[in-house]
């Protein structure tokens, strides 16, 4: 396994059931001097309108990470070679107030971000993207933006996992004229719910057009949206089919594969991304030895590698 952590304590050398289970066994650390990227766990989910667990989210996707050599062999890149990863820990969310969680994790990322570390967020549910786009549009204005999702998430109302596009957007966060929408599908509480997305300025792929067209054309429509600005990429799990992920909070059948998510992720390289979350994963509802939590490191270390890509 390529680890740059040799501290025994958390397991260097060990196999994945021993150590301590921070992501890829890198430092737990707030010291960000030299580092290039910064594991941040969100455990939120008073934002979820159907299932909960999302706050067990991020433990169990590093506890997942254990399982990752270090190689990207599709890419050719060890991203621990390239990049400087701490595991920053969680933010201190409070599980019953939505508006105090999302002061604090715009709080906490804000300065991250600030001094140019990349930060990866393991939520979570989709609520905490929200102050997440807040704290980067803070340094790099409004973001251009890949959302991948069965949902629209551009709800207007009270905070909640569906309405953070639409808050976004609303606080100016969002360059619309980059703006993109992967994997929309399922059944609809309102008939004009695509249509509010795309009135808010989202291009929307659905998943039927996903299929229609072939991975290499969604790669393609997403480079030509949001073409060299700066972009934030966010990954609700539940974009991909319940088969291959069934732990999430509000499931719609009819995804993509795990291996066709992991082709799209591959395929954002050349990207210039500031930022990147990873929601929804509902450990208590993953009822087929774990995979939806391992799909997830898994994404996680294809955004890892992208990232050491750019670097090197």
């Amino acid at each position: 396994m390529h680890i740059k952590n040799e501290n025994p304590a958390y397991g260097a050398g060990m196999e994945p059931y021993a150590g301590i289970p921070t992501f890829m066994r890198q430092p737990a650390s707030r010291n960000l001097d030299g580092i290039d990227v910064a594991a941040v766990g969100i455990p939120f989910d008073g934002g979820t309108t159907y299932r909960n667990g999302t706050r067990m989210g991020p433990r169990k996707i590093r506890e997942c990470s254990l399982g990752i050599w270090g190689y990207n062999r599709v890419l050719d890149v060890g991203p621990l070679d390239v990049l400087n990863l701490v595991d920053y820990g969680d933010i201190a969310v409070e599980s019953g107030n939505i508006e105090t969680t999302i002061e604090r994790i715009f709080q906490e990322v804000q300065p991250i971000v600030n001094t140019g570390v990349k930060v990866i967020s393991l939520g979570g549910d989709h609520t905490v993207s929200f102050p997440l786009l807040k704290a980067h549009a803070e340094k790099y204005g409004p973001l251009a933006v890949v959302h991948f999702d069965s949902h629209c998430d551009a709800e207007e109302g009270y905070y909640n996992h569906g309405t953070p596009f639409a808050d976004a957007y609303n606080s100016g966060l969002i360059d619309t004229s980059a703006y993109i929408k992967v994997g929309i599908r399922g059944p609809i509480i309102q008939s004009n719910e695509v249509k509010i997305a795309e009135s808010q300025g989202a291009q929307i792929l659905t998943i039927e057009r996903c299929f229609e067209e072939g991975i290499e054309a969604v790669i393609e429509h997403i480079h030509h949206a949001v073409g060299n600005k700066p972009v934030y990429v966010s990954l609700d799990i539940d974009v991909v089919d319940p088969a291959f992920a069934p732990g999430t909070g509000t499931p719609e059948v009819g995804g993509f594969t795990s291996f066709q998510i992991m082709q799209i992720v591959r395929g954002l390289k050349g990207l210039d991304t500031v930022g990147f979350d990873l929601v929804e994963v509902s450990p208590p509802y993953d009822s087929s030895g774990e995979i939806t939590s391992i799909l997830a490191a898994n994404l996680v270390f294809e955004f890892l590698s992208l990232l050491a890509l750019k670097k090197r």
